[in-house]
């Protein structure tokens, strides 16, 4: 991590993740970009469905391949880049065929480094093959859901899950959240973790680096009027002032549960992930 000298109130808390050293390449490869709008919080009608989105730095957005389907021909790593749009590092795969992809990049990856897609390929770092191959007790990342349906799990910095038990056509993998969740044994997954480990660690240190970002701000409801929010009102600071909390909509926040009873996936879950304070 990298940390300031405090000449400012706000540089005195800012830290970000040192990219000299690590970085090969400051400007991405053009024939795999294209521009792109981003939604900040509105839905098709241009109505707010998600509060304190907006404005933000331009981005160009980076083709990253989820699926995989370049299967048993061999790829190295031509570069380690920054992707504005996810947490993680991500790189030009070259095949041996010629062609370039830009893949989310494992811990401890370097240029030249090589991996392959294969169901025959070895357990090593990169190397993607489906759940039944892995042994037990392994991390794996950019895990698919349904088989050919495209990496869903496991594609943020420094994450990573485990191979749990593998019978009766299912895997069992422990989530990032501590959920033990069984996945079809054809489904396909990476070897290893998610580069940029210390992407948690960072701290913003002032208002305006969460504005680059598209972060707006988020007023107290306790801040507001009666009207606005069921917090709101009264002489000075007051309490919440209601029995639970509550949303700006009167909705119950705390300790209910929000998982569709008859969701369709609660059959593949083994062990719910961990909430609350003892988590």
């Amino acid at each position: 991590m990298k940390t300031y000298k405090p000449t400012t109130k706000s540089r005195r808390q800012m830290s970000n993740v040192t990219y000299r050293g690590v970085l090969t390449k400051t400007e991405p490869t053009k024939s795999l970009t294209h521009g792109f709008r981003r939604a900040v919080g509105r839905n098709n009608q241009g109505r707010i469905t998600t509060r304190h989105k907006g404005a933000g730095h331009k981005r160009l957005y980076r083709d990253v391949d989820f699926l995989y389907d370049k299967k048993d021909i061999p790829a190295k790593i031509a570069s380690v880049e920054y992707d504005p749009n996810r947490s993680a590092f991500i790189g030009i795969a070259v095949y041996a065929d010629g062609e370039k992809r830009y893949v989310v990049l494992p811990k401890s990856v370097k240029v030249g480094d090589k991996f392959i897609v294969s169901e025959k390929a070895e357990v090593d770092t990169a190397n993607r093959l489906p759940l039944k191959n892995i042994p037990v007790g392994t991390f794996v990342y950019n895990i698919e859901l349904k088989p050919r349906g495209g990496s869903k799990i496991g594609r943020s910095a420094g994450i990573f899950a485990q191979v749990v038990a593998n019978a009766d056509g299912y895997t069992n993998i422990k989530m990032p959240s501590s959920e033990i969740r069984k996945v079809n044994e054809n489904c396909w997954a990476c070897v290893g973790t998610v580069s940029n480990e210390e992407h948690h660690l960072e701290n913003y240190g002032k208002a305006g680096r969460s504005r680059w970002k598209g972060i707006r701000p988020t007023v107290r409801g306790t801040a507001m009027n009666p009207v606005d929010h069921p917090y709101g009102g009264g002489e000075g600071r007051q309490g919440r002032g209601t029995k639970r909390p509550k949303t700006m909509w009167g909705k119950v926040t705390g300790g209910r549960k929000t998982r569709t009873p008859k969701k369709y996936s609660n059959v593949f879950i083994v062990s719910r992930r961990k909430t609350g304070k003892n988590k």
